[in-house]
């Protein structure tokens, strides 16, 4: 069907934005939320995010297995919001609950996102406008960070910029 694509940077309106979307459908929502709860901040911070959102959403908590999590609930009448794809690459990066074959991860979720069975609306971060980080984990991960976000906005049919609560179409084929 279709796939959307958000980024921008922290606490730029993008879950706020995803959210206003999938309410306007009028669609059944479930929500692949990503992050894993390791730290008193985190869990706070999906607390918010759950607190945020209308009950009758349905939130799928997927640390790793995007791809099939979004082919599982991706279907007519449902909107999938992923929330977020930052939180999921950080979770193949530095993830101890689960060995990955990451490029094969990073493949399988394109594929996926180029022709969705529903309408999937995907979040992520753009952290690569800044200083290049000094340590070469954290480099490797803004570059890989960086990639991904290029290739889910080549083939996702909208792709909005948020800067400041405010969305930028920056590409639409819808």
């Amino acid at each position: 069907m279709t796939s959307e694509f958000l980024v921008g940077a922290a606490r730029s309106g993008k879950s706020r934005h995803a959210s206003t979307l999938a309410a306007e459908s009028g669609d059944r929502v479930i929500v692949l939320a990503t992050a894993i709860a390791g730290d008193a901040e985190t869990r706070a911070r999906i607390a918010r995010h759950r607190a945020d959102r209308p009950r009758e959403w349905a939130t799928v908590e997927e640390p790793y297995d995007l791809a099939n999590a979004v082919r599982r609930h991706a279907a007519d009448g449902t909107v999938v919001i992923v929330d977020c794809l930052t939180m999921w690459l950080a979770n193949l990066h530095y993830g101890v609950d689960r060995p990955t074959d990451r490029e094969r991860e990073l493949d399988e979720l394109v594929g996926v996102l180029d022709g969705p069975p529903g309408r999937v609306v995907v979040i992520s971060n753009e952290i690569g406008a800044g200083v290049v980080p000094a340590d070469p984990h954290s480099r490797a991960f803004v570059d890989d960070l960086g990639r991904l976000n290029q290739r889910v906005a080549a083939v996702c049919d909208r792709v909005t910029l948020l800067a400041v609560g405010l969305p930028l179409v920056l590409k639409d084929m819808r």
